[in-house]
């Protein structure tokens, strides 16, 4: 009965790892994203450098009035991690987007795009940790 349990341990524990690293980027090849919300849109890819910093590279956009800005929302190990303003563009114009985030196979992050500095007028949240599958 030991010997069979300790089997079972063991595929499960083989399992959760594989699921682990199923999750994780398989290469460094820069990936697009892109966010809108009202009158601004940005775009741009993001790659990882050294297995450990997510790259967000871009521009942040806006035609019409008003100011908006673009977030960075983190979340690691299922506790929020912190907000952090990449650009604003008050007014028709743009703005060049750089960020370098701390990545672990735990890290969620998302770019999301507000209209004036308090969040409360936002687009939807978009992934920046999702990896498309690489097929061979």
């Amino acid at each position: 009965m030991r010997n069979g349990t300790a089997k079972s341990l063991t595929v499960v524990a083989a399992s959760a790892a594989a699921l682990l690293l199923a999750g994780a980027p398989a290469s460094a090849a820069p990936v697009p994203w892109s966010a809108s919300h009202g009158t601004a849109t940005a775009d741009g890819t993001r790659w990882l450098e050294n297995s450990s910093t997510l790259v967000v590279k871009g521009e942040l956009r806006n035609t019409g009035p008003g100011c908006y800005s673009l977030w960075s929302v983190t979340i690691r190990d299922f506790a929020p991690g912190p907000v952090s303003n990449l650009a604003t563009v008050c007014g028709p114009g743009s703005k060049q987007v750089e960020a370098k985030i701390a990545y672990a196979i735990t890290t969620s992050s998302y770019l999301q795009i507000c209209q004036d500095d308090n969040r409360k007028n936002c687009g939807q949240q978009v992934s920046v940790t999702s990896w498309p599958i690489q097929r061979g």
